[in-house]
């Protein structure tokens, strides 16, 4: 069972978080950020992932700590729901268009944390949301998730729209890393032997 429950508490965030890799993309979602919550139903819905968060952060100051700290407890999931890597197919990539916006994601379940967050949005805010916090979620990911992420936004001019082909692209990305390879059953993705 790939399933992981991870609690995380500090003096600005209190959140909980549980996963199953192998879900059906049911999506509960309580983290006081309403367009987070917008997003996070993408990558279960597109990554066919279970997700369920609840957060209670200080948004009285901003949606700083939220978003990040969901992105830190996240990643600390993912870690631990995917365990030792054995069988995955490790790499995925996704490609997603939404009208005139087109994003890429691709990810490696190596056990290295890097990102490359390449989004060049056309305005500030969407709503109340802050977009340059996208980049703090992803951070916190995959500082926590131990995973190379690589995102680029190709072409866009909508800023809701940019961020969501992200985010389902991230998704879809997740669902191809994460699946198990019938050839490698139990077999560690890395000549290494580890990751």
């Amino acid at each position: 069972m790939r399933q992981a429950d991870v609690t995380r508490n500090t003096s600005e965030t209190k959140i909980q978080i549980a996963i199953n890799l192998d879900g059906t993309g049911k999506a509960e979602l309580a983290s006081g950020v309403p367009f987070l919550d917008h997003m996070l139903d993408q990558i279960a819905r597109h990554g066919m992932i279970d997700i369920k968060v609840v957060a209670k952060g200080d948004t009285h100051i901003d949606d700083h700590h939220t978003v990040e700290d969901v992105g830190i407890t996240l990643g600390q999931a993912f870690a631990q729901a995917v365990g030792d890597k054995a069988g995955i197919t490790r790499y995925g990539h996704s490609y997603v268009p939404l009208d005139e916006t087109l994003s890429r994601v691709v990810i490696d379940f190596s056990g290295r944390p890097g990102l490359e967050f390449n989004v060049p949005f056309t305005r500030s805010r969407v709503g109340d949301f802050d977009v340059d916090l996208s980049i703090e979620f992803f951070r916190g990911f995959v500082n926590h998730a131990g995973v190379t992420l690589h995102i680029d936004n190709l072409r866009g001019i909508n800023a809701h729209h940019q961020i969501e082909t992200v985010f389902k692209a991230f998704g879809r990305a997740l669902r191809m890393a994460l699946a198990i390879d019938p050839r490698a059953s139990g077999v560690v993705p890395s000549t290494k032997g580890s990751l």
